[in-house]
């Protein structure tokens, strides 16, 4: 597409050049209709320019998007990996502690089986048989606070031990659940980096056309102004002006109150604006400045887009596949949410569009509409269908 606008910009500059350097020396009334065709090839060709420097423009803002992501994913890969390191920690501190209560509890048995083996030796005389053999009264006191010393002894030892056992279970748990945090982590960062990777395969494609378009417009300008000073010789200069266009991602209001089918209509509609002027950013689309540049991650885009109806829902998957109503494939509909295992469970999620489309932040394009009828998101789509707006 690139080269096929470049070969008319060059067709164009050079058809003016060879008009330019081809003029006759003839009458006024010659020179003047020359004047006027070559002034409408000069008019054709700015515009032209023009077309290829407001290009020129979008392409720079969106490099310094996917830039920007780039760098806003690698800090959150720095986080993310510092939160493992402490997770790890905190597992290896966890472990020990379980050692020193399991030791602790080991040498408490080795006392209980003494005691039993003990108790076993003295032929099984129990506690009653020791009180009742006092020889006088005082003896039956003496013996009497040795039982209950004994007795007392015993289950306080019973009780530590039955608190440590539950102690260390509840340790195990605890343990449990931190490398089960953990190995999400990890293949969050997982998935992250292999998002970084598609962004920046998208930058360097970026650049390679940027300079190549950098490369024809300078040319053709060049070419321009020389045929602008030939011409300056006959008649007065021509002036243009290219007026810049910046894209605004400015979002408006909408009402809240709409019906039903309105609301779909807006969920479904309000985010195509971001499609090829948008990019991929973890955790983006929570904040004024991502949404006003278009850097959204897939729960964030899903929930700005239910918002420009009124309807506030969860901005991560794991919210937003507890949000409304599940229902089949088969009643699938404009308006729900669609989600898929790529990186994790449910770890993607776009709004349906209808005809086997969705519309969601995907992490090599941006905002994009993406067919799930086949190919990849055919073969990650889990059939988790959620309907919000009933």
């Amino acid at each position: 597409m690139i080269k096929k606008k470049l070969l008319v910009l060059n067709t164009t500059m050079l058809i003016g050049l060879g008009s330019v350097f081809s003029l006759p020396v003839a009458h006024a009334d010659s020179i003047s209709a020359q004047r006027s065709s070559i002034q409408s090839q000069i008019s054709q060709a700015n515009q032209q320019i023009s077309a290829v420097q407001d290009e020129l423009s979008k392409l720079n803002e969106q490099i310094n998007r996917v830039e920007q992501a780039i760098s806003d994913n690698e800090n959150m890969m720095k986080k993310t990996q510092s939160d493992i390191d402490a997770a790890n920690l905190e597992v290896q501190k966890l472990e020990a502690e379980i050692a020193s209560l399991q030791d602790a509890i080991a040498k408490r048995n080795e006392v209980l089986k003494e005691r039993a083996r003990s108790y076993q030796e003295t032929g099984n005389i129990q506690y009653v048989d020791v009180i009742l053999g006092s020889k006088n009264f005082g003896d039956f006191i003496d013996r009497m606070d040795a039982v209950a010393t004994i007795i007392n002894a015993d289950k306080e030892l019973r009780d530590k031990h039955e608190a440590d056992v539950k102690a260390v279970e509840t340790k195990q748990a605890s343990v449990k659940e931190k490398l089960g945090s953990l190995n999400d982590q990890k293949a969050e960062l997982e998935g992250m980096r292999a998002q970084i990777l598609e962004q920046k395969s998208q930058n360097d494609q970026l650049r390679a056309e940027l300079k190549e378009k950098e490369a024809a417009g300078i040319s053709t300008k060049a070419s321009l102004q020389q045929q602008d000073r030939s011409l300056a010789a006959q008649q007065a200069p021509v002036t243009t002006t290219t007026a810049s266009k910046k894209f605004s991602t400015a979002v408006p209001s909408y009402v809240t109150s709409a019906s039903a089918s309105e609301k779909i209509q807006i969920v479904t509609n309000v985010g195509k604006r971001y499609i090829g002027n948008s990019v991929y950013v973890f955790g983006g689309g929570r904040s004024a400045y991502d949404i006003e540049n278009g850097r959204f991650d897939c729960s964030g885009f899903v929930h700005w887009a239910y918002s420009q109806a009124g309807i506030g829902i969860g901005s991560s998957t794991d919210s937003l596949k507890g949000s409304g109503r599940r229902v089949s494939t088969s009643e699938m509909r404009p308006g729900d949410l669609v989600f898929f295992d790529t990186y994790k469970t449910d770890g993607h999620v776009g709004i349906y569009l209808g005809g086997g489309q969705f519309i969601g932040s995907q992490s090599s394009t941006g905002v994009a509409i993406a067919n799930m009828s086949g190919g990849y998101w055919a073969d990650t789509f889990n059939g988790r269908v959620v309907r919000i707006i009933e």
